[in-house]
């Protein structure tokens, strides 16, 4: 008789402003492993289940479960998106593929359930201190736009707290930084931390120097700014050849990252940890480890000895939010007590 048994499939997402990646994982008794995957313009789609239709292509491999990490705030199983003119359905999913389990989370809550899966060579320390899984951590993640989650480990399973905590107000640390919100509150009106720690706010930044006379802009460098990409031409432009412009622009940048990430840990008091995600920090690495980070995380007043013992983690495996979506649905059928290993 043969006993052999299919690997239960689950279908995972990691949606965001710029791209989605959607990969299909399969667990076995071997693990845990990515069958298959691919990355999708989010602006060429009308829709997220465009781009589930196009990844499941007929549907031939047998979907136990699907879980998506959403950008913006998920209710009831529904979720209009902060940086996509897209509104996310659990039902609609379930009618138009016929799956009976699909979940939504906001993308930081799948960035969050992914961490436990990594191990310690995925991340990079930004300084000796240890992280303590038994304590509240949370999780800043600077991307197209700025992400923030709270995570509360109970043993082998992990609590995660989603917020909208990229859209509370950008408080100021400096002159310079009165200045800048002045200039942003003049274009926006509100100037939450995300019209700073995000892609945008790297040009904005950028912007706000150049224009204030604080740093003037070369003439090639604002024709390279106008073929597009701008916050890759500031990465680039300050890590490889130390343009002042970029450079000033991404260290400030950094300053206000480290002022928030502390706040973040004073707010939820995430003594066991703040890990930082999102597609900026891996790319900045180097910026990061020189200093105005750590300075700007622990300047904070009579609680900068509690700041100081926090341990600061870079998340460099930028399937995270993947891997955690998987976890989450597979943790998910686990609690019904079926059978993983189930067609």
């Amino acid at each position: 008789m043969n006993t052999e048994t299919k690997p239960a499939l689950v279908l995972a997402g990691d949606v965001g402003g710029t791209k989605t990646n959607l990969a299909l994982f399969a667990r076995d008794e071997r693990g845990t492993r990515i069958r298959r995957e691919a990355t999708f313009k989010s602006s060429e789609a009308r829709d997220l289940s465009t781009l589930v239709g196009r990844f499941v292509d007929g549907g031939s491999e047998p979907v136990s479960a699907a879980c998506f990490g959403i950008p913006g705030p998920v209710s009831r199983g529904r979720s209009r998106t902060t940086n996509l003119p897209w509104v996310v359905s659990e039902d609609e999913l379930k009618t138009r593929f016929g799956w009976s389990r699909v979940h939504l989370l906001n993308d930081l809550s799948a960035t969050a359930h992914g961490i436990p899966a990594l191990d310690r060579r995925r991340f990079s320390a930004l300084n000796r201190i240890r992280i303590k899984p038994d304590q509240p951590r949370s999780l800043l993640a600077p991307g197209t736009g700025l992400g923030v989650s709270i995570m509360i480990g109970h043993g082998d399973s992990l609590t995660v707290l989603a917020s909208e905590g990229g859209h509370v107000d950008f408080a100021p640390s400096d002159d310079d930084e009165v200045d800048l919100w002045r200039h942003l509150r003049a274009r926006f009106g509100h100037v939450s931390i995300e019209r700073i720690l995000s892609g945008p706010g790297l040009l904005n930044i950028y912007a706000w120097l150049r224009d204030s006379g604080r740093r003037p802009e070369p003439g090639w460098l604002a024709r390279r700014m106008g073929q597009g990409n701008g916050p890759a031409v500031i990465t680039r432009e300050a890590l490889e050849q130390g343009e002042p412009l970029c450079r000033e622009t991404l260290l400030r940048f950094v300053s206000i990252l480290g002022a928030a990430a502390g706040n973040v840990a004073l707010t939820g008091m995430t003594t066991g940890g703040v890990y930082l995600g999102g597609g900026i920090p891996p790319k900045i690495l180097p910026v990061l480890k020189e200093g105005p980070f750590l300075e700007a995380f622990a300047n904070k007043g009579r609680f900068k000895p509690l700041v100081e013992r926090i341990a600061v983690r870079v998340i460099l495996d930028e399937r995270t939010a993947l891997r955690g979506a998987a976890r989450f649905a597979l943790e998910r059928l686990d609690a019904e007590g079926r059978d993983p290993l189930a067609t």
